[in-house]
């Protein structure tokens, strides 16, 4: 498995810098969304082409890998003209993704916390967009990569498979895994048979895994924690990817860079 980390979690450097900075702390791939990552990159629209040819070629030198570049946007919003950007954005970013050799290109669908009607409501506009982003991937032989969460119209196993299925590209259509982003309900839900049925049903599909870990507080707050001291239960993840997929990218989010190293302790046992 190649380790890595979401850049933007060391602060934002200049390109060289970065690159330098994840082969030192031991990472062999990185997530990079350019605008958090990068100074001189402040939104999407400021990328040039002279940006791409040096992340390249920093990284190239530096030996980490990018697997993910991120661009996460708004793609199941009702409002036309907030999709249209996100679906304009996502498409630029496919051709830049290649430059700059990643893998795929990745984004969730949706920006807001939804309540069930919502993400109903969402669903069809959030299909289009995919659809159309998937269009333009096909074209130019990139790869989109959705990421399902459980507030957001992706939200379910059944949503995703409906999806991939609409989309009917599994070759430049793909996933990122991130289990903290589809457990609800810890204390309710068997997470052996859980990630069970996700990784059987749609795991030839998955581009990348997000490793991170939380626990609720007694207010019911998200709070990130290291690796293995929150409610995620990473075995039978674990298993899976020894058994299935042991080139798998693994992209630690919501990294304490005071204690990375034992987070990649912990994704070297995994």
């Amino acid at each position: 498995m190649k380790l890595g980390v979401r850049a933007h979690d060391y602060g934002k450097m200049e390109i060289e810098k970065m690159a330098e900075t994840l082969h030192r702390e031991g990472y062999a791939a990185a997530q990079l969304a350019l605008p958090k990552v990068f100074t001189g990159i402040e939104r999407y629209e400021d990328i040039t082409g002279k940006h791409l040819e040096r992340i390249r070629k920093a990284f190239e030198e530096w030996k980490v890998e990018i697997p993910v570049f991120g661009c996460y946007m708004d793609l199941g919003n009702p409002d036309a003209e907030i999709r249209g950007y996100a679906v304009k954005t996502l498409k630029k970013c496919l051709a830049y993704s290649k430059e700059v050799g990643a893998k795929v290109v990745g984004t969730e669908t949706a920006y807001p916390h939804l309540g069930r009607e919502e993400k109903a409501a969402w669903y069809p506009y959030m299909l289009d967009s995919i659809q159309r982003v998937v269009e333009e991937a096909v074209r130019i032989d990139a790869k989109l990569a959705i990421e399902p969460v459980y507030w957001h119209p992706l939200e379910s196993l059944e949503a995703v498979k409906d999806v991939m299925e609409k989309a009917g590209d599994k070759e430049h259509l793909r996933l990122i895994f991130d289990a903290s982003n589809l457990l609800e309900n810890p204390d309710e839900t068997d997470q052996k048979a859980y990630w069970g049925e996700w990784l059987q049903t749609v795991g030839e599909s998955i581009e990348a895994m997000h490793i991170k870990d939380f626990y609720f507080d007694e207010n019911g707050r998200y709070c990130p924690t290291l690796l293995g001291k929150g409610v995620i239960r990473y075995e039978a993840v674990s298993e899976w990817l020894h058994k299935n997929r042991p080139d798998m990218y693994l992209l630690r989010e919501e990294m304490n860079p005071e204690t990375a190293q034992e987070d990649l302790d912990f994704m070297r046992k995994l």
